[in-house]
């Protein structure tokens, strides 16, 4: 796992900074720049020039104390909401080294009222180490968020239920990989199913029972049992932040219960504090003030009294290990503990959630923790670093994924896909399009077909977990007030939607009658159909689910193009996020990506796509074109074995080439191509000739392969810094090639 660490140098923009002033602190990734030979720690500097400084008068520079190629600053005296611009240099030259030289964008942030953190790579040009870690059964996961209360209602009262959900499984998932008739996802996220006063149950009553809206605890029993028996998980909404002003934990301390009363935080006054969005967060009572983030109706729990922290421990072990769920989305992860004004990412903060992934793992070592952290991505990975959450959603993803396919330009997608792929713990991020706090995602794309299809086919062929929103397969729509973005789910065109013979707890949404799951299930160009064919695709191809992500350059800024790529199998992933075809595509890749030569291609979502094309020894790949809006995914069937210009590739029968980082530390990667199966060994050997390591010693497929070394031996021990030789041998046939480990 990689840690952000940063030393922090402290710069006053202002004389004498005002109790209001905001300090921001800007960090910048510069790996990448070291191993391209442009930058030079131990000679080079990094500084930042904005708005706020005259473009680089005064100098602001940054520091790298703790050696880990990434720079920090932290600047005083901004004002929440002020819009800032800005650039990182290199030596404080405006000479081509800055960032987007020659007239290229600034980059742009608007201050927050705190917790401002800004981390980038330099000119968003990512490194290519990449340190792979071991992956769960959650990235072999679709996930679908489904609100009970929206989905089905099996007993005509209006309100969906666990028996409903039931009656709908085998529409999920029926546990048939031969059927085309389910959406085919394998894991469910449940929005909060405990009892609850509201609709939408994040205030809770019960956190060991159930909504007696939806059934009972028997029921959602048999509903489990029923998910797993077709090869589905289950997590359910753990809302561990706040519980309900109605809770009996938080009415007895309000009646001055000693049982209870520092369950909560209370004051005699008023504290005057506001929170994030500029809330009220101290709330009235005869008895106090009390402290609620969320509002008067949700009351925050104190982890500092132990006995909060001991009760909803032993309540999420209850549920994992005596009810048998697969794991917990939370709530709110942000804000558990407060440090004073401080009130979200604080130390303690961290401290809780890896006390909360230890204690459900020694309870359920395979249960999946999922943290909403809606902040930047700088922020986020502290929640997944040091064995805290399993995952968090990715909202700067999905947002540069809106943004790409509403404005028809996938630049600035593209190297926030590439960042976000190499800043986290290997493939360990959720990534989704809009979720039930926001717009439906076929409301946010203008109600576009088009649109809603590309998207959809980037987020299921990117890295990460994705996450389905009940719905947005068929197109429901949604705005404004929450409860317009909960409506029930559309399973016809009858009366009722074919959700309940009762009147719905929600009006329906107006377009059911040409929005529905039966109408759409029919149609073979609907956009049911085109989800239901990106989730069996990236259920059958292991690269898509556990392969690593190496960005290609397009000659087209509407498209983004990106190959997936794990042991056994390379696709190319092209998305036109335009209306325009794109007929003649040039795509960039490098030798770690594209090898050169003819290739012949399969679309695995068009099989009867299947085109011809070149890579040139520069690395260039032609011969594609694109649709408006066209999503493919092709995988690699044949190779000419010679340059388009009809040379020889380089190693007729074995090749081996040169390893990505070089120089390296800590870890390095060595591709290398068989013509033919057969055994294949990859050693690495000193200067002496003498062997340090095996990479690979077996029977292996034709085709091209990724080993990688970590610098060290076969003991596991660390070998010093110099040169190595890495040593080929299959099919008769010995090359090497050299590769330098710097320590």
């Amino acid at each position: 796992m990689r840690r952000i660490m940063s030393a922090v140098l402290a710069v006053s923009l202002l004389a004498a900074a005002t109790a209001l002033a905001v300090p921001v602190t800007f960090q910048v990734r510069m790996a990448y720049q070291v191993e391209l030979g442009v930058f030079d720690p131990a000679v080079d500097s990094v500084d930042l020039a904005g708005t706020f400084n005259g473009w680089g008068d005064p100098l602001i520079p940054l520091a790298d104390a703790d050696a880990d190629t990434t720079y920090s600053v932290t600047v005083d005296g901004f004002a929440a909401g002020q819009a800032i611009e800005f650039k990182f240099r290199i030596n404080g030259q405006w000479d081509g080294s800055e960032e987007f030289p020659g007239g290229g964008p600034n980059r742009q942030y608007t201050v927050q009222p705190s917790d401002n953190e800004i981390l980038v790579w330099y000119g968003d040009q990512v490194s290519h180490e990449l340190e792979l870690g071991e992956l769960a059964w959650w990235n072999d996961t679709v996930f679908y968020e489904l609100f009970v209360r929206s989905f089905h209602d099996s007993d005509g009262d209006g309100i969906g239920d666990f028996q409903g959900l039931i009656q709908k499984l085998d529409y999920l998932n029926d546990g048939d990989p031969a059927t085309d008739t389910d959406l085919g996802v394998t894991g469910l996220w449940l929005m909060p199913i405990n009892d609850s006063p509201s609709y939408h149950g994040y205030d809770v009553t019960d956190y060991r029972g159930v909504n007696p809206d939806y059934g009972t605890l028997a029921d959602f029993e048999e509903f489990l049992a029923a998910a797993h028996a077709r090869g589905i998980k289950v997590i359910i909404d753990d809302v561990m932040n706040h519980c309900s002003s109605q809770h009996p934990w938080f009415t007895a301390a309000a009646a001055g219960n000693p049982a209870t009363r520092d369950w909560f935080r209370w004051s005699a006054g008023n504290p005057g504090q506001t929170g994030p969005w500029g809330q009220v967060v101290w709330h009235w009572h005869p008895s106090g003030y009390y402290y609620g983030l969320f509002g008067d109706g949700m009351p925050d729990l104190n982890y500092e009294t132990p006995a909060v922290k001991a009760e909803m421990f032993d309540t999420a072990a209850w549920w994992l290990d005596t009810v048998g769920v697969d794991g917990f989305r939370l709530d709110a992860v942000l804000y558990i503990f407060e440090d004073g004004d401080q009130l979200q990412n604080t130390p303690a903060t961290f401290q809780f959630w890896h006390d909360f992934n230890a204690h459900i793992k020694a309870v359920a070592p395979d249960a999946l923790s999922v943290g909403e952290a809606w902040t930047n991505t700088g922020t986020v990975l502290q929640y997944v670093s040091d064995d805290r959450l399993d995952l968090c959603f990715e909202f700067e993803l999905a947002g540069a994924t809106l943004g790409a396919v509403n404005a028809g330009d996938a630049g600035y997608l593209a190297a926030k896909a590439r960042s976000v792929h190499d800043v986290y713990p290997y493939l360990q991020f959720a990534t989704f399009l809009t979720n039930h706090d926001q717009d439906r995602v076929f409301t946010v794309l203008g109600e576009d077909e088009g649109k809603n299809r590309v998207a959809a086919g980037i987020y299921l062929t990117l890295p990460g977990v994705p996450f389905l929103y009940y719905g947005e397969e068929i197109g429901m729509v949604g705005s404004g007030a929450h409860e317009f973005i909960r409506s029930p789910m559309q399973w016809d065109g009858g009366p009722g939607a074919g959700f309940t013979t009762g009147v719905p707890w929600q009006p329906l949404n107006g377009n059911y009658p040409q929005y529905n799951v039966a109408d759409e299930q029919q149609d073979p160009g609907s956009l049911w159909r085109w989800y239901r064919q990106l989730i069996d695709v990236r259920r059958a191809t292991p690269a898509l689910r556990r392969g690593e992500f190496l960005a290609l350059e397009s000659s087209a800024g509407a498209v983004l193009a990106f190959l997936r790529r794990d042991a056994g199998r390379t696709v190319l992933c092209v998305a036109n996020t335009g209306a325009a075809a794109q007929p003649s595509l040039a795509l960039t890749g490098s030798a770690d990506a594209l090898t050169p030569g003819e290739h012949g291609l399969i679309n695995l979502l068009d099989p009867d796509d299947t085109p011809l094309v070149s890579v040139s020894s520069a690395f260039a790949l032609t011969g594609l074109s694109l649709a408006g809006y066209e999503v493919a995914v092709y995988r690699f069937t044949s190779a000419t074995g010679v340059q388009p210009d009809g040379s020889p590739l380089p190693g007729a029968r074995i090749r081996l080439e040169q390893n990505v980082p070089n120089p390296f530390n800590p870890a390095t990667r060595i591709r290398y191509a068989l013509s033919d199966a057969g055994n294949a060994r990859l050693a690495v050997f000193d200067l002496a000739g003498r062997q340090v390591a095996v990479l690979w010693d077996g029977v292996q497929a034709a085709g091209t392969h990724t080993a990688r070394w970590d610098g060290r031996d076969h003991a596991g021990r660390s070998v010093g810094a110099g040169v190595y030789l890495a040593r080929l041998e299959a099919g008769g046939e010995t090359t090497s090639m050299k590769l330098v480990l710097a320590r």
